[in-house]
């Protein structure tokens, strides 16, 4: 971890290492963020790599998936606010939510690892007694010289105390865990482009365009370590599978999302995921809206832009 004095220095330009603990991952294998710096004073560079073999996000059709970029994304969110911004360790990041869009052509795999760099400028930071209590990222991302994606997201944080006088029962993470509804069965891997049934987050219903979502709390990379609730990528991939399943068999992968977030998911009660099919865009990519409902509420949404492979691919 680096010294208190480089997390306090608003003018250092020095790019330094990433800890892992600044991601709050576990496994030093899901860390994709390699290095930052400040480039002024709420503006970031921020280096990722993306392994080219992964347990879960692989590549498909000659590229690399896309929701590594989310993931990216995701990381830069409690490691600056760790490290620039001065937030605590034990302090609960929410997501209010995220969009993203990638350019498919630059995602190609060849077999090595990739570089990411991520230029970040941060705005509508509020604080209380000196430390943010809110954030919007507004993000460029490029690889190899060429634009790869952007993405916007507005993230709130809160104290442990706080956290828990909201959450009340919900907040103690063993009792979470203990409720969690039984698992249920998986849906077929070529609808929900997976290749291993462990993978998939979505379970059938007997109504079409309808899933039950499958909140396995032992997955090593969606529950890379014990939470309350059901974490927000566990969503996003839900939202992916969901969007893809409703336009199979065209072959489709993701080119962007549209997300807000509304309530927890709650690992005690069933999680709905449901789709509508919206009209193709004018370059005829399809668009699907994704809603999650919990309890009678929605508690979701994601509009997901997908794209069609090449027949060659």
């Amino acid at each position: 971890m680096p010294p208190i004095e480089l997390a306090q220095d608003r003018t250092t330009t020095n790019t330094v290492p990433v800890p892992m603990s600044y991601t709050h991952k576990t496994n030093p294998a899901e860390v994709l963020l390699v290095s930052w710096c400040r480039t002024g004073d709420d503006t970031f560079t921020v280096t990722a790599r993306w392994p080219r073999e992964h347990a879960f996000y692989l590549a498909r059709h000659g590229r690399f998936d896309p929701l590594f970029m989310t993931e990216t994304v995701r990381q830069t969110l409690p490691m600056l606010s760790h490290a620039a911004y001065d937030v605590p360790f034990g302090h609960q990041l929410l997501w209010k939510d995220f969009g993203w869009d990638i350019a498919p052509d630059e995602l190609w795999a060849d077999g090595e690892d990739a570089y990411v760099e991520l230029h970040i400028s941060c705005s509508d930071v509020k604080y209380r007694k000196g430390r943010a209590t809110a954030l919007t990222l507004s993000v460029e991302a490029t690889r190899a010289g060429r634009r790869l994606a952007r993405a916007r997201t507005r993230f709130t944080i809160q104290d442990r105390a706080v956290y828990e006088r909201l959450r009340g029962p919900y907040a103690d993470i063993a009792s979470a865990n203990a409720r969690a509804v039984p698992l249920p069965p998986p849906s077929p891997t070529n609808e929900t482009g997976r290749t291993r049934f462990q993978d998939v987050v979505l379970s059938c219903t007997d109504v079409p365009g309808r899933w039950q979502l499958r909140t396995d709390t032992s997955h090593p990379v969606l529950f890379d370590h014990p939470v309350d609730h059901a974490p927000g990528m566990l969503l996003l991939e839900a939202a992916r599978q969901a969007a893809q399943a409703a336009t199979h068999p065209r072959q489709t992968l993701v080119a962007g999302m549209s997300c807000d977030f509304t309530r927890y998911a709650e690992l005690d009660a069933p999680c709905w995921i449901i789709t509508r099919t919206l009209p193709d865009d004018p370059a005829g990519r399809p668009h699907v809206l994704v809603t999650a409902e919990q309890n009678d509420e929605e508690i979701f949404t994601a509009v997901v832009a997908l794209y069609e492979v090449p027949a060659a691919l």
